[in-house]
């Protein structure tokens, strides 16, 4: 049996909700940060290939990789909607979110997120100069990047109600993770009314529910 072992706050809800949508049998373990460094347990990072989360075992297999992950349970579900197969109306919009998540705007959190710490931890006068250098790469690539890609998101719910086109897709599960680190910081707290009702739809769904309640977590959030 599939085991997905879940680490609080982390990218592995991802799989959790995929398994919930699914209806799948699995088993779910789950792990703690440590209160002061705030990473993965030792027994979380000697099990998994990369010492991050998600990790999913299923016999002799150990599988790290959120779309990996993905692909993976879903070989198992070849006839399921989370993947619409080729020929599909929905097919193209599907691949493009489903990648779009990790590399495009995952890649650009964690560079915004690198030059941050870079610039608060580094002693004075460096972090001065960093941070008037880290301002023009923000200004220059980080903040069109993403306001391109943000406004891309809006105009594509207006016309569908998910990432994936009509119905829940693990794009939309994908997207999930860097979606809320991304509202934790107010990026769409005006300007994106389509992008806010994504949120209240998957919150409704009774997948997405479940998976919050087995996360054991008040409400969600992530550490990006």
């Amino acid at each position: 049996m599939l085991t997905l072992h879940h680490l609080e706050y982390s990218q592995s809800f991802r799989i959790l909700w995929l398994l919930e949508a699914l209806g799948a049998q699995y088993e779910l373990v789950s792990y703690n940060r440590d209160p002061e460094t705030n990473l993965a347990p030792d027994d979380y990072k000697a099990l998994s290939p990369l010492g991050t989360a998600p990790v999913v075992t299923d016999g002799d297999l150990v599988l790290a990789e959120s779309n990996a992950i993905i692909d993976y349970v879903l070989d198992g579900y070849p006839d399921s909607p989370l993947r619409p197969g080729a020929g599909h109306p929905d097919r193209a919009r599907h691949l493009f979110w489903f990648h779009a998540a990790q590399g495009s705007l995952m890649s650009a959190q964690g560079i915004a997120m690198v030059l941050t710490l870079l610039e608060t931890r580094s002693p004075w006068p460096l972090s001065k100069i960093l941070k008037a250098l880290f301002g023009r790469v923000r200004a220059m690539f980080l903040d069109p990047r993403m306001k391109a890609l943000l406004g891309e998101m809006e105009k594509d719910l207006a016309s569908q109600p998910f990432f994936g086109g009509d119905n829940l897709t693990g794009a939309d599960i994908t997207l999930v993770y860097p979606m809320y680190a991304a509202r934790e910081k107010g990026l769409f707290d005006s300007g994106y009314p389509n992008i806010n009702a994504w949120f209240e739809r998957i919150e409704a769904l009774p997948s997405f529910q479940s998976a919050r309640a087995k996360d054991n977590c008040e409400r969600i959030t992530f550490r990006f």
